[in-house]
Formats: structure tokens, C-alpha cells, sequence
């Protein structure tokens, strides 16, 4: 399902929400704009109930569990109705988790060893995290030449001028990032502007 979801759109919000109520708005007005998958990241109280309301009201939204740290937020992520996990880096004692996790996975590394050492783990998909922080289009171009069979999402520093750019690598399968979330409009319950902000996003890739 995710990655149906990310060749008919590449970009992916990373959100991070604490209001259930937002939550199933936002799951609307992303799907209204245009905007197949989405990003929740476990970095507040009700992440987790929140990626429950989004899965509710847009099931056809396919939702990922991010800043997955332990076994414990795998199982509550996976518990919670996500499609997919993302993790920002993979700990000695998360990868067994990860390995035998039946959801599609993107594990995240920030340097080529990292990655490799992940693909050798049974991961054809990785998030690169800190994407700008690392280098990131050159980075990645420059992984690609030795390693092109390792696919990237990068996330990080990205915003809307320069994710063309990442897209544009034969190694990236999408792109992450907050530049198409307005959160501002989100504040003011403007579910109008929300939808308009990330359909404009939407439309910058296409």
C-alpha cells in the first residue's frame, strides 16, 4: 500500500499533533489536496490516538508511525492502525523489532555505511535523516553511484524548493518534511487554507 501511495504522490508530511479532533481534519484536508501518505510522529501524548482518528476518517490515507525508538512504540504504533514505520536511527535492541516487523519499515540512517549495513539487514528502504544536516541531494547522488540499490526517504531540512531536487535522484522513493503542513492555519481551524497549502505543495511536484 505505501509505496502505491508514494509513486501517486512522493511527498510526505511529517506532522506532529496532539489534538484528536485536528487530526481527522487534517487526514481530510491532506486527502482532499492530493496527498496519499503522511508522517505521524510518537512526540506527543496522543500521537498514537491521533494516528486512530486520521486512519478513521481517511482509511484510504496511508499513515506512517514515526520517531519509532523501542519495541514498545513498534507495538503500539502497529496497534494504533499504522501502514508503514519510520524510524530516525536503528538502536542494537530496535532492529530484532524492526526485522520482524510485518508493516513496510523505513529505518533511518545518516551515513552510507549505516545504510548498507541496513540493506544487509533486509531493508531495501531507508529514511536518510538528517537529510540537509548530511549533505543532502550531493550526498545521496554520491551514494547512489556505488550503492544504487538502495532506496532513500529523505527527510530533514527539506522544504519545498529543494525537494524537486531529491525527487529527481533515481534513489529517492519520496521525500519528508513539514513545509506542506500549515500550521498556522491549522491553529486558526482554517481547514480551507490547510488543504490549499499542502495541494500547493502537491502540485509543485508534479
Amino acid at each position: 500500500m505505501v509505496f502505491d501511495a508514494l509513486k501517486s504522490c512522493p511527498i510526505v508530511p511529517v506532522i506532529t499533533i496532539d489534538n484528536v479532533d485536528d487530526a481527522a481534519k487534517l487526514a481530510t484536508a491532506f486527502w482532499d489536496a492530493g496527498i496519499s501518505t503522511a508522517e505521524i510522529t510518537l512526540r506527543t501524548p496522543n500521537a498514537l490516538a491521533c494516528i486512530t482518528a486520521m486512519k478513521k476518517s481517511v482509511p484510504a490515507l496511508c499513515l506512517g508511525a514515526g520517531t519509532i525508538l523501542s519495541a514498545d512504540d513498534l507495538d503500539h504504533a502497529i496497534a494504533a492502525g499504522s501502514d508503514f514505520i519510520v524510524t530516525p536511527a536503528v538502536s542494537s535492541t530496535l532492529l530484532p523489532a524492526l526485522k520482524s516487523c510485518t508493516l513496510p519499515v523505513f529505518p533511518g540512517a545518516a551515513t552510507p555505511s549505516e545504510a548498507l549495513e541496513l540493506y544487509d539487514q533486509g531493508f531495501e528502504h531507508v529514511k536518510f535523516f538528517p537529510a540537509e544536516a548530511n549533505g543532502g541531494v550531493k550526498a545521496l547522488k554520491s551514494i547512489g553511484s556505488p550503492m544504487p540499490h538502495i532506496k532513500f526517504m529523505p527527510t530533514g531540512g527539506i522544504n519545498g524548493d529543494s525537494a524537486p531536487s531529491y525527487l529527481a535522484l533515481p534513489n529517492v522513493v519520496a521525500v519528508g518534511g513539514s513545509w506542506m503542513v500549515d500550521k498556522a492555519a491549522i491553529a486558526e481551524q482554517n481547514w480551507e487554507q490547510v488543504e490549499k497549502t499542502a495541494a500547493q505543495a502537491r502540485k509543485a511536484i508534479s
